[in-house]
């Protein structure tokens, strides 16, 4: 079997006859060994006249070493860290183009393939938020691919900017953005990577965190052969849950400014929180270890008196057991989950951070109801979940648990997520693996295919009190390539530029514990186990 016949990709055209010479004149094997040693097989400039279906190619170009510039809005510049990113990038092939699946459809893409030492693989990069805008630079980008010798590609979804307004009364862009673009992307780019190097990618990863967390799932749910390996870091999956928990708090905050929760205070319920589960696993690093089983009452910081600097009033109590609390759909029955004990640090004023607010409004107003007036004053919880999650429709939405048809393509889906995220629910993680369990009904398969890794302390995507470095691809190839089930993921935690703490994170529900001996700081002084 060849790369192209594993991954799936069919060919018309000029890129026929490009690889139908490529297997002429070289075995597989022979092809499998020459990857990234004997370089492209045509010209970069050459791929502008590439014909397929619902493409246009609008820039086919060679980029030498350390020579890409990426375009910046007026009145910005790169900073120090993305120049030096840019300047150490080897030369390679920049092919942009414009997909048009639909009508309406105006999704734009860029792959970047390296002229020499290419890896033999893709790795396709996710985006944040309602973001519309490749993914040039940074950690989980087009450039960091590239760096470790990835063919690599990255899309803007289908429209420009980071608001919700883009699907205005335009359910063909919806569409787009909800999972059209990243797999039309997926497949645009298999057909360009073949065309330049004589074959296809041999394996082909996602990577991408928030909302390139739930395109992740997306893509295991609705396209199990696009990706043999991809990374899910806290999947925004729940769009239309998150958008429903963050506004039913700060509804209740706009109206009563005397619920606040001023820095001091959220610092206080933190304390709180730390002196009462901190140690429960053995261990006082200021880091909850196992949220889900900590067993914290608020109420013991309620004021007896007038009030004062060390307690919560009744009103910011209710916002307390607000934030953690859990409500349900009223249809569905579904749990739509809060934030959990040790996330506090996290928090704002407001309840949730401010890009869970932005994008709840947004979603509401241009998306669920269509009524750019719509406020959050108009916010009914148990109305409006049960109407975005029936106006989406899995759209947007990333909640089917039957992962079977990726199992069974030998797919490979980790995950990963901060439990003290303030932005996306870290429960909603945990309660989407217990649904793919319960659905597939095969442990083992699920173990066999998917891993979820909770972070103790980390908040969105990394960040936080507890250790939250990992390198998620190197685990992810050894899973895919060698089958090389992670059993555990060492993370780090840099303070002044030093690292001062590494420690193991566990695949679910596994946690990390003390043996009782050596520093606390030292990943080798923990073991996995069941709580």
């Amino acid at each position: 079997m060849t790369h192209l016949q594993k991954t799936g990709v069919a060919f018309g055209g000029a890129a026929v006859l490009a690889i139908t010479a490529a297997c002429n004149t070289a075995s597989t094997a022979d092809t499998a060994d020459a990857v990234g040693t004997d370089g492209p097989l045509v010209s970069c400039d050459s791929l502008a006249s590439l014909a397929l279906p619902n493409v246009t190619i609008t820039v086919a170009e060679s980029v030498e070493a350390g020579g890409f510039v990426p375009p910046m809005p007026p009145g910005r510049s790169l900073s120090a860290g993305q120049t030096q990113q840019y300047a150490s990038l080897p030369a390679f092939c920049r092919v942009a183009a414009t997909l048009t699946p639909s009508d309406d459809s105006d999704i734009k893409m860029e792959v970047w393939m390296p002229v020499q030492d290419w890896n033999g693989k893709l790795q396709a990069v996710g985006n944040g938020a309602f973001t519309g805008s490749l993914r040039y630079g940074g950690g989980r980008s087009m450039a960091s691919g590239l760096e470790r010798g990835y063919a690599t590609a990255s899309t803007d979804t289908g429209h420009v900017g980071g608001s919700a307004e883009f699907g205005y009364e335009r359910p063909e862009k919806v569409i787009d953005f909800g999972w059209r673009s990243v797999h039309e992307m997926t497949v645009t780019t298999k057909e360009l990577i073949a065309s330049y190097y004589g074959d296809g990618p041999l394996y082909s990863y996602w990577f991408g965190c928030s909302a390139g967390g739930r395109q992740a799932m997306k893509e295991a749910q609705r396209f199990p052969e696009d990706y043999d390996g991809i990374i899910a870091g806290a999947p925004g999956n729940d769009w239309m849950g998150r958008a429903a928990g963050s506004l039913r708090v700060a509804k209740r905050l706009e109206a009563h400014e005397a619920a606040r929760l001023p820095e001091a205070t959220i610092q206080l319920v933190h304390e709180a929180v730390l002196e009462a589960c901190d140690a429960n696993d053995g261990v006082d690093d200021r880091v909850v270890g196992d949220p889900e089983r900590c067993d914290f009452d608020p109420a013991v910081l309620q004021c007896t008196g007038e009030g004062g600097s060390d307690c919560l009033t009744a009103a910011q109590l209710e916002t307390v057991q607000m934030m953690y609390e859990s409500p349900v759909n009223p249809k569905t029955g579904r749990l739509i989950t809060g934030v959990l004990p040790g996330s506090e640090p996290n928090w704002t004023e407001m309840g949730w951070t401010r890009s869970a607010r932005g994008t709840g409004l947004d979603q509401y107003r241009y998306l669920t109801y269509g009524e750019p007036d719509w406020t959050i004053d108009d916010f009914d919880f148990d109305r409006d979940i049960v109407a975005a999650e029936e106006n989406d429709n899995d759209t947007l939405n990333a909640l089917d648990p039957d992962l079977g048809p990726f199992f069974d393509q030998g797919g490979k889906l980790l995950a990963y997520h901060g439990w003290a995220d303030a932005q996306i629910s870290p429960a909603n993680a945990t309660q989407y693996y217990h649904r793919v369990l319960e659905t597939v009904d095969n442990e083992a398969a699920v173990r066999d295919g998917f891993r979820l890794f909770m972070a103790p302390g980390m908040g969105h995507c990394g960040g936080g009190e507890g250790p939250n470095a990992f390198d998620a691809l190197t685990v992810m190839e050894a899973w895919v390539e060698r089958d090389e089930a992670p059993d555990q993921i060492i993370a780090s935690r840099t303070r002044d530029g030093v690292v001062d703490r590494t420690r193991p994170l566990c695949p679910y529900p596994q946690q990390a514990v003390y043996t009782g001996s050596g520093s606390t700081d030292e990943a080798s002084n923990f073991v996995c186990r069941a709580p």
